[in-house]
């Protein structure tokens, strides 16, 4: 149907803005610009941090950026993909593990550490994937939080304790740092999480930037659409959720190497518990947050136990200070 010759008479039109639409390309140019600087200024920042504090704050730091990377892993499941998960501390445990295992019995080097855990938590994580297939929601939760539960004992169980020590635990070596640098070792541990950090965090970046990231977002915000188009979401058998287990294995080798001790009752489920209230704090679905819900996790609990103990809880504060 058309219109009456008079509205057409009537119809101005509206005249395109250039000023308007040069100012809104201009704005959009700059914010990645600015992004980019303040990423830059804090890693200038973080690099600074070892020359000017103490050893014993550098070390605190150390541990801070790997619970970051805890976190980071849980926020690409909860926060990015919509699964619920309670059971993270036991990859955790399994990557220190790895790491404390290879270190003391074998002599690995720590940095072959990091590869190592990886495969042996890929190995777990497929075969705990497989039961719990097409678990999601609260019935992932549940079975995440058995684990989480389990694995304490798992460590402990005596065929198992000429390799994991038992309750006693496995203490390693603080590595050196590598021959020519003039700095100590707490402060080349610095810099090594670091560098991992700043990889895993533009890892994570990327991937939800990427077709599969999208993707993952789509399964969290519309799962019922998703079925619909033939996409059946499987949450612990996805090629790309295995990525998000890779950060929880990576920082669990870091634990270790940097407070050079491991033990059964390190990884309760109280260090899930921790981790997930950490997500909260440093906002669920944001990666820089994860640091903020590193500080949390490693200085609140030990703040909290200085005012009382039960106000912070005794296993959480020691599995948090180690």
């Amino acid at each position: 149907m058309t219109a009456p010759p008079k509205e057409i008479a009537t119809k101005e039109s509206v005249p395109f803005d250039t000023a308007r639409a040069a100012a809104s390309n201009e704005l959009a140019f700059r914010r990645p610009v600015s992004r980019h600087l303040i990423v830059a200024a804090a890693i200038v920042a973080a690099v600074l941090v070892p020359v000017v504090a103490k050893s014993f704050v550098t070390f605190q730091l150390t541990q801070v950026m790997v619970y970051a990377l805890a976190i980071l892993g849980l926020n690409l499941l909860t926060g990015f993909n919509g699964q619920f998960s309670l059971g993270h501390s036991a990859f955790y445990g399994i990557g220190a593990y790895t790491a404390a295992i290879l270190m003391d019995r074998w002599d690995i080097a720590y940095f072959w550490t990091l590869p190592a855990a990886g495969a042996v938590c890929f190995a777990t994580g497929f075969l705990f994937g497989l039961p719990a297939l097409r678990l999601q929601g609260l019935y992932l939760a549940l079975a995440t939080f058995a684990l989480a539960i389990a694995m304490p004992q798992i460590l402990k169980f005596g065929p198992l304790e000429p390799l994991t020590g038992g309750v006693q635990g496995i203490v390693i070596l603080k590595p050196d740092p590598p021959a020519g640098l003039p700095i100590d070792a707490d402060q080349w541990l610095y810099y090594f999480t670091l560098a991992v950090l700043l990889v895993l965090f533009a890892a994570a970046s990327n991937l939800m930037r990427s077709r599969s990231g999208r993707a993952m977002m789509a399964i969290r915000d519309h799962p019922d659409c998703r079925r619909g188009d033939g996409h059946q979401h499987r949450p612990l058998q996805d090629p790309d959720l295995r990525r998000q287990r890779d950060v929880h294995r990576h920082a669990g080798a870091l634990g270790a190497i940097v407070v050079q001790f491991v033990a059964p009752d390190s990884f309760s489920f109280l260090l899930s518990v921790s981790f997930l209230v950490g997500l909260i704090i440093g906002g669920i679905g944001s990666i820089p947050g994860c640091l903020v819900g590193g500080l949390f996790v490693l200085y609140v609990p030990n703040i909290a136990e200085r005012i009382s103990t039960g106000l912070a809880g005794r296993s959480m504060g020691s599995s948090c200070s180690w």
